[in-house]
């Protein structure tokens, strides 16, 4: 694979034009926000001074998910479990917030390439639109159906007991939605630092209250695994009044003003089917992790637990490279609204070199510490051992998920959704599921068969998708 990416892209010189101002001062423009054109200079730096900020912003994301189970796991394998199988549902939440985020930011981006800010606030607003209708619908459907989703997903009476969690979680959808879609905008925009900023106040604020609420500190009402829900849809919460604030702001790079937000039919149908497709794609494969978790949850809390934190701690771990998968996303975007699909395939290799030297690095220090780290979260030996293997599993294929990572944004940013969308449906619903299921039940290996699955699932996503990326489809898409 990577024979592919040199043939395509040389090695870029883009590092030489960063250390000519000074690797420091490239990183204070990232994180200032700098107004940058990012379809002319070198790739390299481009790709730096969006990476930055989205790296930080899915590390912030990340950090949700790890503090919750990092303080969940103190009440026990139930509790986990509940967190476990809740986000299994949230999964559907948040493919669709990935959904329209993939179309927003495709809208968006290509817009600002084509110098059209009034287009790309208008295209913004109307997805803001969207994202409020749907987290509607999904929030009432939620707090009703809370315990029969847990009970369907295989929750023993001890985890349908904790409902509450997954009826507060579903019921503040809205922030979740919002916060993907608002920040997606800015992502699109080139604006990727407020994005990150958004996010280490929302990730501030779950970070406080989550122990004052799951343990009753002071003058908190001690609420158990709920607390764990209601400190993160505070925190969420918070988040989205800042972004929309910025997003209103005058003289914002991007600025949405009340005439945005008037009902375009024809615009609004264009971002159904754009988003539609994006929704569809990640709904795909979002889904595939509760087919994973049904099969898992045949060996008891132990085995769901210690899958949840394994994959927790992953999801920390391999957030950051979605921030250069973003990158990628952007500047494929941009580019082709500039008309420059050359700049844009270069840019996406170039990126998927970076991903593979962070990845890598992940995975080794995954295969070396996995004990280690397990014992942050967990000291149940059950529990533990499900853990490290799911982490030094799952690790082994973290090279070519890289690549896989990087060139599924790079669709998305052409606004070729619907390429990615057939390869997460022959990866992970005929290929993942089925063979998680034979390893583990047919052959008798149990939760590890199901880690083998996700492993040998990613690495066919990450060939799939350099196969089909090399034909150059994408660089005729129209959006």
């Amino acid at each position: 694979m990577q024979e592919t990416q040199e043939a395509v892209a040389p090695t870029p010189a883009a590092p030489t034009a960063i250390a000519e101002r000074g690797n420091w001062d490239v990183i204070k423009d990232a994180l200032r926000g700098a107004h940058h054109d990012y379809t002319k200079g070198p790739i390299g730096r481009s790709i730096f001074l969006l990476a930055v900020p989205m790296v930080l912003e899915t590390v912030m994301e990340s950090v949700f998910a790890v503090v919750d189970v990092f303080f969940v796991s103190r009440l026990g394998a139930d509790a986990v479990a509940t967190v476990g199988l809740t986000e299994s549902m949230m999964v559907l939440i948040y493919s669709m917030a990935m959904g329209l985020g993939i179309g927003a930011t495709a809208t968006v981006a290509r817009r600002i390439g084509e110098r059209d800010n009034e287009g790309a606030s208008h295209a913004a607003a109307q997805a803001i639109l969207l994202g409020i209708a749907i987290s509607v619908v999904l929030g009432v459907i939620g707090v009703i159906l809370a315990p029969s989703l847990l009970r369907i997903m295989g929750g023993s009476p001890a985890v349908i007991a904790n409902a509450s969690y997954m009826r507060v979680m579903m019921a503040g959808n809205a922030t979740v939605l919002l916060l993907f879609l608002i920040n997606a905008i800015f992502r699109g925009a080139g604006d990727a630092a407020i994005a990150m900023r958004v996010l280490w106040l929302a990730n501030a604020i779950n970070i406080v209250l989550c122990p004052l609420l799951i343990f009753g500190l002071g003058p908190f009402p001690e609420l158990g695994v709920v607390g764990a829900a209601v400190a993160t849809t505070i925190g969420r919460g918070t988040g989205v009044l800042y972004a929309f604030s910025r997003l209103v702001k005058p003289g914002s790079r991007i600025q949405v003003v009340r005439r945005h937000f008037q009902l375009d039919p024809a615009l609004m149908w264009q971002m159904i089917r754009l988003s539609a497709s994006g929704t569809f794609q990640i709904l795909i494969g979002s889904a595939s992790w509760i087919g994973l978790v049904r099969v898992i949850s045949s060996f008891g809390s132990p085995a769901i637990a210690g899958y949840t934190i394994g994959m927790r701690v992953i999801v920390f771990a391999i957030l950051p490279s979605w921030g250069l998968s973003n990158a990628a996303a952007t500047m494929v975007g941009q580019a082709l609204g500039a008309r420059k699909p050359e700049r844009a395939e270069r840019a996406t290799w170039i990126s998927a070199r970076y991903n593979l030297w962070f990845l890598s690095t992940i995975g080794i220090l995954f295969l070396v510490f996995a004990p280690y780290i397990v014992a942050v979260f967990t000291s149940d030996p059950a529990v533990a051992r499900y853990a490290v293997t799911c982490l030094r599993t799952v690790a082994i294929g973290f090279p070519l998920y890289a690549y896989g990572m990087v060139l599924t944004s790079a669709f998305n940013g052409a606004g070729d959704t619907w390429t990615p969308t057939w390869i997460n449906l022959l990866v992970f619903w005929l290929w993942e599921i089925p063979l998680a299921y034979v390893l583990a039940i047919a052959f008798d290996m149990g939760p590890s068969g199901v880690f083998i699955a996700i492993t040998v699932a990613f690495s066919t996503l990450a060939v799939i998708s350099a196969v089909l990326f090399r034909q150059g489809k994408w660089k005729t898409r129209k959006v």
